[in-house]
């Protein structure tokens, strides 16, 4: 590579792809779970801070839905996927088929269908990952929560430790149905040689 920036380039245009054919995978399960078409989109993926991310999500006393699972294998580390409260209760009634607004607390039904949504969101990213890079992959089973990011976060940094600066892998995705829109986030956190050896398989290196 001639630069930086042009090793940059690559990465997130690499990322962009893999975040692209997760999404088409998700997009295709979801349709056949509930019977109707959900599309979807990545807006922006990217490498950030561990900083950058609680912005992202609106900061430590946001309420948000996370399901997460531990990854080993050729990549170890962890990848979640988050909605903030607001985005929580949009996709439930999206999903649900109810009128937007309709749905203002978790009760065992719709934990259910978030959880479910999540779990195929994280597993149709892993898949894609493993797939485009022909890397071995092994998933823990998925964990759903529902809390303040701050003890989402302490327990999510207990299991993986706290990530260095600009490692954590972020993709921004929307779903849409009809003319309803709604935003969540997908995050990996992994060590630094995963990362490595992620772009590696790609055939990006430094």
């Amino acid at each position: 590579m001639n630069d930086k920036k042009s090793f940059s380039d690559l990465q997130i245009d690499a990322l962009q792809e893999i975040s692209n054919i997760g999404l088409g995978h998700a997009a295709t399960s979801l349709a056949e779970m509930l019977d109707r078409k959900i599309d979807m989109g990545v807006p922006h993926a990217d490498f950030i801070s561990f900083e950058r991310v609680i912005e992202l999500i609106g900061g430590y006393e946001e309420l948000v839905s996370c399901v997460s699972l531990e990854l080993d294998g050729d990549i170890n580390g962890l990848v979640f996927y988050i909605f903030n409260e607001s985005s929580t209760y949009r996709l439930v009634d999206m999903l649900m088929g109810l009128e937007e607004g309709t749905t203002v607390e978790l009760d065992e039904m719709a934990t259910s269908t978030i959880n479910e949504i999540g779990n195929i969101l994280t597993g149709a990213f892993v898949s894609a990952i493993s797939d485009f890079t022909q890397l071995h992959i092994n998933t823990s089973v998925p964990i759903f929560a529902f809390d303040m990011l701050a003890a989402i976060f302490t327990t999510l940094v207990v299991a993986v430790g706290r990530p260095e600066d600009d490692s954590v892998m972020a993709i921004e995705t929307n779903l849409f149905r009809e003319d309803k829109k709604v935003n969540g986030h997908f995050f990996l956190l992994s060590e630094p040689k995963s990362i490595h050896k992620l772009f590696t398989a790609l055939g990006i290196d430094a």
